[in-house]
């Protein structure tokens, strides 16, 4: 386990933070008329952080398995391959498409039991486009660690993705409703943004996968 390799998946952890299940419904949770309850947040950043660990544990035996098969430098290709082919999918995002977030707003403000339910249903829906964290286990995968290391290091990055969210919830905590208007300049500027904010998390995201397997590759 090296410095590099522990930066930039704390890099990639910090992209995967401004999605919206782990970012924007803590915001709208914030935003919900009446008194700012924590047994809500608790419920909700509990199950989509243990959730994402789950899925990571998951990914990483079947990514494993491939690596077993390869040689070295052939899974640092594909690392390499993988960050490219981020990279340039990242200009496909539409910057001037307004993404449809009122039903996620919806489904945050319902009864608390259900919000461990909204935070599984995010965490789903979220699948196809966390490619920050699929990068992520590709460069753990490579990096032959032991499997105390890997699940080390998915719990970290787990926690750094909900980091965003607590520090806006201690601020919303100590400031009250005085930092309302910065949380609902927030919301509006995703909804607005949101697709362009994508595209810029993936370039950076296949940027680091790819500084990682060029610097394994040709440099250490």
């Amino acid at each position: 386990m090296t410095l590099g390799l522990v930066a930039a998946l704390a890099g990639l952890a910090l992209l995967d933070s401004t999605s919206i299940g782990t970012l924007f419904i803590p915001i709208w949770l914030m935003l919900t008329p009446g008194r700012l309850r924590l047994g809500r947040f608790a419920v909700y950043l509990g199950t989509i952080t243990v959730f994402y660990f789950a899925v990571g544990i998951l990914l990483v035996l079947g990514a494993s398995k491939v690596v077993d098969h390869l040689d070295g430098p052939v899974a640092l290709w594909i690392q390499l391959v993988i960050g490219v082919f981020l990279f340039v999918i990242s200009f496909r995002f539409d910057s001037k498409k307004k993404l449809d977030t009122a039903k996620w707003q919806n489904r945050a403000n319902g009864p608390t039991p259900a919000l461990a339910g909204v935070a599984v249903l995010a965490g789903v829906v979220e699948l196809a486009t966390m490619l920050p964290y699929l990068g992520a286990i590709g460069m753990m995968s490579a990096a032959d660690l032991r499997p105390a290391q890997i699940g080390l290091l998915l719990a970290g990055y787990c926690l750094v993705m909900i980091v965003p969210a607590l520090l806006l919830l201690g601020g919303r905590l100590a400031l009250r409703q005085r930092i309302d208007p910065f949380l609902t300049k927030i919301s509006t500027w995703f909804a607005e943004k949101g697709a362009s904010a994508t595209g810029w998390i993936l370039g950076i995201a296949g940027f680091l996968v790819a500084r990682d397997a060029v610097a394994r590759l040709f440099f250490l």
